[in-house]
């Protein structure tokens, strides 16, 4: 680990030691790493005898539902923290609402190259695959305790954001990891087989509906998911049922782009790119953020506009990085 490591580490060890109630939040839409880091995270600090909560102003899906503790996690942060930590997030206006009348987080944990180092302590590592990496670090830095329900959580969040361990990320650290959370009781296969593979029936027809409507130019893939289309398959999240892994395994193509209608006026949009292509870098101009080979942002505005105004911006780079 690296010196600068530790002392951070140290610095985050001092802080915890210091609070009693303490609140975990990550962000909107959350997604496996979201989940994992958050409940890992809460578990740690309960078992230190701590009194925790655990808040996503979206709740936890229902695919991570099968990861102990997920029942415990609110919508609402009221109350009185003495530390507040906000982890798998790179900005802190993405975790919604639950921290206006909570003030500035304390602590950042994060693994997302375009971090704003928003909080007293930032933890971020931008090398990592994962931000349950980060904390399985610290776990093991501090001597912390670990056990089956932190170690499913934080495998999780691994498994999640190496698609599998399948991301040009996942070095052979990740993999010792991923081996020592198994041997702490981590059910790989069921992980593997609940957090990536299965899905609802509702999720395969939403697939369907933005499959139909794909379109392709050059090396460039992109598939739009609307409000009708959601209501019509009766499909309950905000997201794209992770459509966008899918588009992204065309071999004809560089790049792909899913754009997801919201209530209320704005459009969700991730991105996916092959080695060679930062996506990050369109995200960032739309006000979104995230890695080189996945990002995301969310835009206020009709469909129509924000999809043309996106594809060109994509377009630009894949033209100066062919």
């Amino acid at each position: 680990m690296p010196p600068e490591s530790s002392g951070v580490f140290d610095r985050f060890s001092e802080k915890i030691q210091s609070a009693n109630r303490i609140l975990i939040v990550s962000h909107i839409r959350p997604d496996g790493d979201a989940v994992g880091s958050l409940l890992g995270l809460g578990l740690v600090l309960e078992e230190m005898g701590k009194k925790v909560n655990t808040v996503l102003e979206d709740g936890v899906p229902l695919t991570f539902h099968f990861l102990y503790g997920h029942q415990r996690v609110y919508k609402d942060a009221a109350g009185v923290y003495d530390l507040v930590i906000v982890v798998d997030c790179s900005d802190v206006s993405r975790v919604g609402s639950v921290l206006d009348e909570i003030g500035q987080p304390d602590v950042n944990i994060d693994h997302h190259p375009t971090n704003t180092m928003f909080a007293s302590l930032n933890i971020v590592q931008k090398e990592a695959v994962a931000t349950a990496e980060i904390i399985y670090k610290l776990i093991q830095h501090l001597s912390l305790p670990l056990n089956k329900p932190i170690a499913e959580a934080l495998l999780t969040g691994i498994i999640m954001d190496s698609l599998g361990f399948r991301t040009s990320n996942t070095t052979s650290q990740v993999l010792r990891i991923a081996a020592d959370l198994q041997e702490q009781g981590a059910n790989i296969s069921m992980i593997h087989r609940k957090a990536l593979l299965e899905r609802s029936y509702e999720a395969v027809k939403y697939w369907g509906a933005g499959l139909s409507k794909a379109q392709k130019e050059g090396r460039l893939v992109w598939a739009t998911l609307s409000l009708e289309d959601r209501d019509s398959v009766g499909y309950p999240g905000r997201d794209d049922a992770d459509l966008v892994n899918i588009l992204s395994t065309i071999k004809e193509t560089d790049i792909c782009i899913v754009f997801v209608e919201q209530r209320g006026g704005s459009v969700k949009i991730s991105w996916r790119a092959k080695p060679g292509f930062d996506v990050s870098r369109v995200a960032l101009q739309f006000g979104g953020g995230g890695h080189k080979p996945a990002a995301g942002a969310e835009i206020r505005g009709e469909l129509k506009n924000i999809k043309g105004d996106v594809i060109r911006a994509t377009k630009r780079i894949l033209g100066e990085e062919e």
